[in-house]
């Protein structure tokens, strides 16, 4: 297997060259001012990766959002990766994922009192909101970090600490879509999923591999599960029959359509249930009646009475409207919540500066409007 791979790797090596140096020339085309970016007088804060996929955006997006709603008038904007629907789309608690896609429906059924929006073309999908909300202040802008048509006045560059983008190669070799050293355009350097008993000398030596600038703020984060919760309202059925489910008799199934399943079965195998199946699908994977069926076999092969199926929060919001599901499985069907902890006691250090940013930047849209 290992050989495998390894050839493969050598055969797509000359793609891996191409891409890489058509990435690099864009890159410094936007350096040079020959490609130009987009200004907006208004706080704009990007969150993305270089990797592609698993390095939790949604989750910081999230942070962000339940940090800032309280003081300030917020819009998330992302493209809607997989939706169905094109150009601008303000997104509702019913809008279905595969109108405005999985990610955002989540992020705006979880607060519902802030503005979440797609559209591909980031430029416009900011002016968009910006005749949309009168008094909007500051713009959060997902998987954004590749986007440079619009200039974000600050920028937040996820890192996976289980795939670190010094041990990686460019697509389609590796996963990294475009070269690591494109790490300088970050102001504020994020290493998520880090374990949380992280210990001095793992973040040092870290730090001595991502080797960040003086410029660049440095946060180490981790995932924090929360108890399981119905997908489904059936306030009838088991899964709403309170704690008496989760004990060390029960076995579960794991679901995902998610990136980086492993994490997500560590994490149930250490804190739920050691009696663990799985059956995972290709990230953000619009559930088939086949897949359904799939996953009804694999759940009836279990011996064992007291069985559960646990999805991750993402997977929930597309499973929801799924309707090849049947009572059998919707009333044994949980997900488990994740946010977003800061790790070393550096909650407050990250919060100031992003607060204080918006803080200091959003009055700027209303002193000197905008000329589009």
């Amino acid at each position: 297997m290992q050989k495998t791979k390894t050839l493969l790797r050598i055969l797509l090596l000359p793609f891996s060259i191409i891409y890489g140096i058509v990435v690099y020339i864009r890159n410094r085309l936007y350096d040079y001012n020959i490609f130009s970016s987009k200004s907006f007088r208004l706080p704009i804060i990007s969150v993305g990766n270089i990797t592609v996929g698993g390095t939790g955006k949604t989750p910081h997006v999230e942070y962000l959002t339940e940090l800032l709603k309280d003081e300030f008038s917020i819009a998330t904007l992302s493209r809607g990766y997989k939706r169905k629907s094109k150009g601008f789309q303000l997104v509702a608690e019913k809008s279905g994922s595969r109108m405005v896609g999985d990610e955002p429906l989540q992020i705006k059924t979880k607060n519902p009192d802030v503005t979440v929006a797609v559209d591909a073309k980031r430029v416009r999908g900011i002016n968009k909101l910006r005749n949309t909300l009168e008094n909007l202040d500051v713009v959060l802008l997902d998987d954004a970090y590749q986007h440079r048509k619009v200039n974000a006045n600050l920028s937040i560059l996820l890192i996976n600490y289980n795939r670190p983008i010094y041990n990686d190669f460019i697509l389609p070799t590796g996963n990294l879509r475009e070269q690591a050293l494109e790490k300088k355009r970050a102001n504020i350097i994020i290493v998520t999923k880090a374990p949380y008993d992280l210990q001095p000398i793992q973040r040092r030596l870290m730090l001595s591999k991502i080797k960040p600038f003086p410029y660049q703020k440095v946060f180490f984060t981790t995932l924090e599960y929360g108890k399981p919760r119905p997908v489904f309202d059936l306030s009838d059925a088991i899964n709403n029959n309170g704690e008496e489910l989760w004990d060390d008799k029960l076995s579960v199934l794991s679901v995902t359509g998610i990136a980086e399943p492993k994490l997500f079965e560590k994490y149930i195998s250490e804190y739920i249930s050691k009696n663990i199946y799985s059956v995972n699908f290709a990230d953000h994977r619009i559930f088939s009646s086949g897949d359904i069926e799939k996953i009804k076999k694999r759940f009836d092969s279990i011996d064992n009475d007291k069985k559960v199926i646990l999805t991750t929060e993402k997977d929930a919001v597309r499973l929801r409207e799924n309707r090849h599901l049947d009572y059998e499985l919707k009333a044994k069907l949980y997900y488990i919540p994740i946010k977003v902890k800061f790790l070393n006691n550096r909650t407050d250090d990250f919060n100031k500066q992003i607060i204080e940013y918006v803080r200091k930047n959003k009055k700027h849209s209303f002193l000197y409007p905008q000329k589009d």
